[in-house]
């Protein structure tokens, strides 16, 4: 791949609507473009994995053209954000082209299917890069769960005590039989993770992000329970992981992630134990935290009087109004198009959030392969 090369990126001014562009056409490509229309931006134009399907993808979510390439869309000075929704495989190359196009980047998770091209992309971006100054952010948007940044708040003000232990899921069943196939089992354009890589990556940034603290070993067992599906003959990536984390502070605890839990549409759920209460948030029931005592355990209501000011920020509609995952998703899209425009809102995922994921990512993959603890590479934030 050859070296990225300087360009300058358009900055939108603080009443000007950014001008977005989408690369792929499926169902994220259609979460991404629903944000846009929400943050206001101008849907500019769609490109895909072919001219067809483009033309058909971008009359579908109301953007104003489809481009035949990448290079066409790239080449556009209307497009100041692109939000890449490809295939696992094709993020990498397709990020950092649009950084040298002088383009600010959303990239769906994972950032890249190997830690040395996630590394690459988040020197880019760092400070001293060449694409220095971009806005560039990875969708990990559970933490836009307004009761997600409420147990934040609480871990970081005292009340929950020193962390002492956690444990989460995350649990679907769309891969349940070996009936059920999609380009992701193909570490060929899914990479060498599967369930982790996609789901399981969610459960450990949000444990660093509502702690503030950090994995630094892991151990793993992974199951391929199908190794055949209805277009892939042999298969090798995993329908599910158990994994055992140890953190930097001290705390232990473990994860299961499945792709094969018949009823379990979407189920991430997470709790914390500190030395003052513990703390549990539940994806499929985002709107209450639950907050256990030894006495007096209580629901805390997605309710912006009874909120930390972060969390209450991003209630967008009144209590008994129920929010949801498209809702979490605007408010990342908002956030990333806020810090285009000049802003640094308060837990931003950017590139080096994709960087910490790849890493954690690859160490619980060797660490089921080899039968041993694997420390997780990278340096502190």
């Amino acid at each position: 791949m050859s070296p990225l090369e300087p360009a300058q990126a358009s900055v939108p001014g603080a009443d000007e609507r950014p001008g977005v562009a989408v690369v792929g056409g499926g169902f994220m490509a259609t979460v991404h473009s629903r944000a846009a229309r929400a943050a206001r931006a101008r849907l500019v134009g769609l490109a895909s994995s072919t001219p067809e399907r483009a033309a058909d993808a971008a009359a579908r979510l109301g953007f104003d053209r489809a481009y035949a390439s990448l290079d066409e869309l790239l080449a556009d000075d209307a497009v100041d954000v692109v939000h890449v929704t490809t295939p696992n495989a094709l993020h990498a190359a397709q990020a950092e082209a649009a950084l040298a196009a002088g383009k600010h980047v959303v990239c769906e998770k994972p950032l890249a299917t190997a830690p040395d091209d996630a590394a690459r992309l988040a020197a880019l971006v760092a400070p001293g890069g060449a694409a220095a100054g971009r806005t560039a952010t990875v969708p990990f948007v559970y933490r836009f769960h307004p009761v997600v940044r409420e147990a934040r708040a609480r871990v970081r003000s005292g009340e929950a005590g020193t962390v002492l232990t956690w444990h989460g899921s995350y649990l679907q069943d769309w891969l349940l039989t070996s009936a059920d196939d999609d380009w992701r089992v193909d570490p060929a354009t899914g990479g060498r993770s599967r369930a982790f890589a996609d789901i399981g990556s969610h459960l450990v940034d949000l444990l660093e992000f509502v702690t503030g603290d950090r994995v630094r070993r892991v151990a793993a067992t992974k199951r391929t329970f199908f190794s055949e599906r209805a277009r892939h003959a042999a298969v090798s990536t995993e329908d599910a992981v158990a994994v055992t984390l140890e953190t930097e502070g001290g705390a232990v605890g473990t994860l299961l992630v499945s792709q094969v839990a018949p009823g379990r549409k979407n189920r991430l759920h997470l709790e914390i134990a500190g030395t003052g209460e513990s703390l549990a948030f539940d994806q499929e029931q985002p709107e209450t935290l639950w907050v256990g005592r030894r006495a007096g355990t209580l629901l805390v209501p997605r309710d912006a009087d009874q909120l930390a000011p972060d969390a209450a920020r991003l209630v967008t509609t009144p209590a008994g109004h129920p929010q949801g995952y498209q809702d979490a998703f605007d408010g990342f899209v908002a956030d990333t198009y806020a810090a285009v425009r000049g802003a640094d809102p308060e837990g931003l995922p950017r590139f080096a959030d994709g960087l910490r994921a790849a890493r954690v990512t690859e160490a619980v993959m060797d660490a089921a392969e080899t039968g041993t603890w694997i420390d997780v590479s990278g340096e502190k934030r």
